[in-house]
C-alpha cells in the first residue's frame, strides 16, 4: 500500500479520538482500583493487571477505530456533497477496503476484550453494536442519536471497569457521566455544517456543567482530599467553555467545529478528573499524559 493510501485509511480511524478512548479505559481501570493495585503490589496478580490493562487498551483501539471508520463508510454519499475531501469520496481510500479494515478492527477489539474476561468481552460486543447502530441509523434520530453516541462511551468506560467484574456490578451507574457528556458533544456538533443550532448549543453548555459538578460531588464522596480534582475540572472548563461560548454568540459552523474538537479532546481531561476523584491526583496525571499525544495527532488528522 502506498504511503498516501495508508494515510487515507488512518484518517478514517480518527487517531486523535482513539487516544481519548484509551483514556476511557484508563479511567475505568482506576475506578476498579487497578492502578493503585498495580503500583502497590508487585506480585503475579499485579502482573496480570498490567496485562489486562494492555488488552483493554488494545480492545478500545479496535472498537473505536472500527466504529468511526464505519461512520465514514455509511456517510460516503453524503460526504461526496458536503465533505468531498474525506478519504472515501476523494478516492484516496476505497469503500470496500474501508469496510474490510473496519470489520477487522471491530473483530480485533472484541477478541482482545475476551482475553481479559467474559464481562469485558460481552461489553466489547455491546460497544461494537452501539457503534454500528449509530453509524447506520442512530445519528439520523434527533433524540436517540445523542443517547446512542453516549452509550458507546458509556460502554467504553465500563469496559475499563470490567477488569474487576465485582466492582462493575456496583458502580455501573457511573456510565451515565460519559453518556451525558458525549450526548452534549453530539448535540453541539449538529451545527458543524450549516450552523444555526443555538438551542442545541445551550443544551450542550448545561450538560457539560452537569458533568463537572457531578465529578466534583463524586470526589467529595470518595475522599476528604476531593480538592485534588479541582485543577483537572478547571482545565476541562478552560478547554470547552470559551470555544462553546464563541460558537453560541456567532452560530458559525467553523466555530462550532472548533468547539466540538475541543470537547472531544477534553474527554481525556474528563477521564483524568474521574481518575483523580477515585485514586488521587497522581493517577489523574498519568491519564492526562495522553493529552499531548492526542493534541499532536489532532494537528495531523481530523477530529470531527
Amino acid at each position: 500500500m502506498k504511503r498516501g493510501a495508508l494515510f487515507a485509511y488512518l484518517q478514517l480511524t480518527r487517531p486523535a479520538n482513539v487516544i481519548t478512548a484509551i483514556a476511557d479505559i484508563w479511567a475505568g481501570f482506576a475506578i476498579a482500583g487497578g492502578w493503585a493495585y498495580m503500583i502497590s503490589d508487585w506480585n503475579l496478580g499485579a502482573g496480570d493487571f498490567w496485562q489486562n490493562l494492555l488488552w483493554l487498551s488494545l480492545s478500545t483501539v479496535g472498537l473505536y477505530a472500527g466504529g468511526v471508520a464505519f461512520n465514514d463508510i455509511a456517510d460516503a454519499e453524503l460526504d461526496a456533497v458536503e465533505r468531498p475531501e474525506r478519504p472515501i469520496p476523494s478516492g484516496r481510500a476505497s469503500k470496500s477496503g474501508a469496510i474490510f479494515m473496519a470489520f477487522l478492527l471491530l473483530l480485533f477489539g472484541v477478541l482482545a476484550a475476551f482475553q481479559v474476561n467474559y464481562s469485558a468481552g460481552s461489553l466489547a460486543i455491546v460497544v461494537a453494536a452501539c457503534a454500528l447502530v449509530y453509524d447506520y441509523w442512530g445519528k439520523h434520530q434527533r433524540i436517540f442519536g445523542p443517547i446512542n453516541m453516549g452509550l458507546c462511551r458509556t460502554g467504553n468506560l465500563l469496559l475499563g471497569i470490567a477488569v474487576a467484574p465485582e466492582v462493575l456490578g456496583k458502580v455501573w451507574p457511573l456510565g451515565f457521566l460519559p453518556l451525558i457528556y458525549v450526548a452534549a458533544i453530539t448535540l453541539v456538533s449538529r451545527g458543524e455544517v450549516h450552523g444555526k443550532n443555538k438551542r442545541s448549543l445551550f443544551a450542550g453548555f448545561f450538560m457539560y456543567l452537569v458533568i463537572l459538578i457531578s465529578i466534583l460531588v463524586l470526589a467529595k464522596i470518595q475522599t476528604p482530599d476531593y480538592w485534588q480534582v479541582i485543577p483537572f475540572l478547571g482545565l476541562v472548563a478552560y478547554m470547552i467553555f470559551p470555544p462553546l461560548i464563541r460558537a453560541i454568540r456567532t452560530q458559525s459552523p467553523q466555530l462550532i467545529g472548533k468547539s466540538v474538537k475541543a470537547a472531544v479532546i477534553s474527554l481525556i481531561i474528563v477521564n483524568a478528573s474521574l481518575t483523580a476523584a477515585f485514586q488521587g491526583w497522581e493517577f489523574g496525571v498519568i491519564v492526562l499524559l495522553l493529552l499531548p499525544l492526542s493534541l499532536w495527532l489532532a494537528k495531523v488528522f481530523a477530529v470531527t
